[in-house]
C-alpha cells in the first residue's frame, strides 16, 4: 500500500478547493503567526519560479453509514496552513486573524519596474510606481490593458514592458505547489515519521495536533464548536483581553451556549494550572474514554472500530459526543475551580513549585472521573490530593505520560474505592526503603528547580511554617511575594574556605527560605559567628537580626525548617556533616507531609 502520493496543483486550484471546503483547514496554529515579510517571501518566491514546500493532507477514511452507503472522507490540511492563509490574505485580499485575534488585511505592494515586492506602507501607496495591492490584480474584473495603458502613461515607460510584467505576476495563480496526501490508512506514529522526514524544517507535530485535525474536519458532529471551546478557553487563560476581539470575529460562535460556558476564565487569576489545547484534549478523551493514548482519540473520531477495524459512523458520532462532554467537564468553571482548591490545599500555591503539567492533567482527570461516578465529595479530595504528591515523589508522569495514564486510569476504573488503588501503590513505591534512603539520596543535588525541595516547600505551606529566623513571615508569605532562597551557610564563606565548586555550596540541603534583610545582615559569616549573635542578641532582648526573642521560639523555628539543634555551633568542618543532617530531616518532613494528606 502506498503511504503518501505526491501531485503537483496550482495556486487557484488550491485556493478553489479551500473556498467549496473540498479541503478542511483545521486551524491548528490558529491565529495567523506569520508576519507581513513572510507572506512578501513567499509571494515573490513564487513570482521567481522558486520552490514554496509541500502542502501536506491526510484524507479522512471513508465511513459506512447505517443504511450501508459510504461517505466520503475529507482531506485535512495538517502541513501548510499559514502558506495557503497566507495566498488567501495576498491573492485574494481576505482577512486574517492576528496573534491579539483582530481582523487585519495584509497587503503586499508591487513595482513593475523594479519587479519587486514590498509589504504596503502609505509611502509607497502614494508611489506611482507601486501597486499599492496586488490583490486588485487579481480580482476577475481587473482589466489588464486599461490598467497597463494607464500605468504606462503616468510613469512615461513602454507599456509593452509592463504587460510583460503583469502577465508574469497573474501567472503566480497557475505556479504549481506540491501537494502530499497521506493514506487516511496510516497510523499516527507513520503520518508523524512522514511529516519528520518531508519537512525540512524538522517540526514534530504532537498526536494532540492531530486530533484537532480530526475535530475540526467534522461539521457534522459539532466539531468546530468543539474546538473552538478549546482553543477560545485556552487562549482567554492566558489573554483575557482579547475577549472583545473574539466576539467582534466571531460572533456566530459567541452568541452560543457553548462561549457562555468559557467567558468567566477571563477572571480567573490564578496561574497554577495553565491548560494549552492538548492538556484539555488529554484530559477531556482520558477521563471520557478511559483511554491514555490520543492515538486511540483520532482513531475514535475517525469511527474505527477496535474489533473489526471497519470504519463506522455511529462510532464517530458517538465518539464526537462523549468528547464535547468531556470537554465541556473541563471547562466547567465549578470543576475547574474546585479542582484547583484541592491543588492549592496541598501546598501548590505557586506554579514555581509544580513543575509537571502531566500531574496536573491526571490530578484533574482523577477528579473528573471520581466525580462523575458520584464518589464521595472527601473522598474525592483526599484521592486527588495524595495522588498528585505520590506521583511527584515517584516521577510517574515523567517523560511520556501516555502508556501510565492509561494504565493508572483502566485501573482506577477497577476500584470502587480509588483509595484502594492508591494504597496498593503506595506499598508497592513509597516502602520505609524509599523514606529513609532513595528520597535522602534524591534530595542530594544542587538544582533549585527540584521537584523534592519543591515538595519539601509544599509541606512547609501546609504547615503553615515561617520563614528562616522569623518569627512572623511564613514560607507561604514569601513564595507568593516571590521572596529568595538563601543559603544557610552563605555562598561566599563557602567559597572563602574552599567548597567554590557550584554542585556543592548550591546543594539543596543549604537552601532555605528567609527574608532578605535577615540575610543581608548574616553577610559571609559561618552559622557558628552569625547565630551567636542572634543568641546575644536575644538575652538582651534585641530584635537586629531576627525577630525571634527566646530559645524556644528559635528551636521551633529551627524544626520548622529541618534545620539541625547542634546548628549555632558550626562551622565550614561541619558542612558536609550539615547536609547530611538535614537531608534526613527534610525527608522526614517530606514523608509526614505525604501521610497527613
Amino acid at each position: 500500500m502506498a503511504q503518501y502520493v505526491v501531485n503537483n496543483n496550482s495556486v487557484e486550484n488550491l485556493l478553489g478547493w479551500i473556498k467549496s471546503d473540498e479541503i478542511a483547514i483545521p486551524e491548528i496554529q490558529r491565529p495567523f503567526v506569520w508576519d507581513s515579510s513572510k507572506v512578501r517571501d513567499l509571494i515573490d518566491s513564487l513570482y521567481n519560479g522558486y520552490p514554496v514546500g509541500y502542502i501536506i493532507t491526510w484524507k479522512n477514511p471513508d465511513v459506512k453509514l447505517k443504511d450501508g452507503t459510504i461517505s466520503i472522507g475529507k482531506k485535512v490540511l495538517i502541513d501548510g496552513q499559514q502558506r495557503i492563509t497566507a495566498l488567501t490574505a495576498a491573492i485574494a485580499g481576505q482577512m486574517v486573524i492576528n496573534e491579539n485575534y483582530k481582523r487585519v488585511r495584509i497587503k503586499i505592494s508591487f513595482n513593475p519596474i523594479t519587479e519587486k515586492f514590498e509589504v504596503y506602507n502609505p509611502a509607497l501607496g502614494k508611489n506611482t510606481e507601486w501597486i499599492p495591492d496586488i490583490s486588485e490584480i487579481f480580482q476577475p474584473t481587473f482589466d489588464s490593458f486599461q490598467f497597463v495603458s494607464n500605468y504606462a502613461n503616468v510613469n512615461n515607460i513602454a507599456g509593452n514592458k509592463i504587460n510583460q510584467t503583469i502577465q508574469k505576476l497573474l501567472s503566480i495563480r497557475t505556479n504549481s505547489i506540491g501537494v502530499i496526501d497521506l493514506s487516511p490508512e496510516l497510523n499516527i506514529e507513520t503520518v508523524t515519521e512522514i511529516f519528520i522526514r518531508i519537512n525540512s524544517k524538522g517540526v514534530v507535530l504532537s498526536q494532540a495536533d492531530f486530533a484537532m485535525s480530526k475535530i475540526s474536519s467534522n461539521d457534522e458532529y459539532g466539531g468546530g464548536i468543539i474546538r473552538k471551546t478549546i482553543d477560545y478557553f485556552c487562549h482567554l487563560k492566558q489573554r483575557p483581553m482579547d475577549i472583545e476581539q473574539i466576539q467582534e470575529n466571531d460572533s456566530e460562535f459567541c452568541n452560543q451556549e457553548a462561549f457562555n460556558k468559557i467567558k468567566w476564565i477571563i477572571k480567573e487569576t490564578d496561574d497554577i494550572y495553565v491548560p494549552s489545547y492538548s492538556d484539555v484534549l488529554r484530559v477531556a478523551f482520558t477521563s471520557k474514554f478511559a483511554r491514555g493514548k490520543l492515538s486511540d482519540l483520532v482513531s475514535l473520531l475517525s469511527g474505527r472500530s477496535f474489533e473489526t477495524r471497519e470504519y463506522l459512523d455511529e462510532i464517530t458520532k458517538d465518539s464526537f459526543q462523549k468528547l464535547y462532554e468531556g470537554v465541556q467537564d473541563f471547562v466547567n468553571q465549578t470543576n475547574y475551580q474546585r479542582y484547583l482548591m484541592i491543588v492549592k490545599s496541598v501546598g501548590i500555591i505557586d506554579k514555581s513549585l509544580i513543575r509537571s503539567q502531566n500531574v496536573l492533567n491526571f490530578g484533574y482527570i482523577l477528579y473528573l472521573v471520581l466525580k462523575n461516578k458520584g464518589v464521595n465529595s472527601n473522598i474525592i479530595e483526599k484521592s486527588v490530593r495524595k495522588w498528585l504528591i505520590l506521583t511527584i515523589l515517584t516521577g510517574r508522569y515523567s517523560g511520556s505520560p501516555e502508556s501510565v495514564f492509561d494504565y493508572d486510569i483502566k485501573r482506577f476504573n477497577l476500584h470502587d474505592n480509588p483509595l484502594d488503588f492508591i494504597e496498593n501503590e503506595e506499598k508497592g513505591n513509597l516502602s520505609d526503603a524509599y523514606w529513609e534512603n532513595i528520597l535522602v539520596t534524591r534530595l542530594d543535588t544542587s538544582v533549585a528547580s527540584s521537584p523534592f525541595f519543591n515538595l519539601y516547600l509544599m509541606a512547609q505551606i501546609k504547615e503553615g511554617n515561617k520563614g528562616f529566623l522569623s518569627a512572623n513571615i511564613k514560607v507561604e508569605d514569601m513564595i507568593e511575594q516571590r521572596g529568595d532562597v538563601h543559603h544557610l551557610f552563605p555562598k561566599k564563606y563557602l567559597q572563602k574556605n574552599g567548597y567554590d565548586v557550584r554542585g556543592i555550596y548550591n546543594q539543596i540541603a543549604n537552601y532555605v527560605y528567609a527574608q532578605s534583610e535577615i540575610n543581608v545582615k548574616i553577610k559571609d559569616k559561618s552559622p557558628k559567628e552569625y547565630m551567636s549573635t542572634v543568641l546575644q542578641q536575644m538575652q538582651e532582648g534585641k530584635t537586629d537580626i531576627c525577630s525571634i526573642t527566646d530559645s524556644q521560639e528559635l528551636q521551633h523555628n529551627f524544626a520548622q525548617n529541618c534545620i539541625p539543634s547542634r546548628f549555632t555551633e558550626y562551622t565550614v568542618e561541619n558542612y558536609e556533616e550539615f547536609l547530611k543532617e538535614r537531608r534526613i530531616l527534610m525527608a522526614k518532613k517530606i514523608e509526614a507531609y505525604y501521610k497527613s494528606l
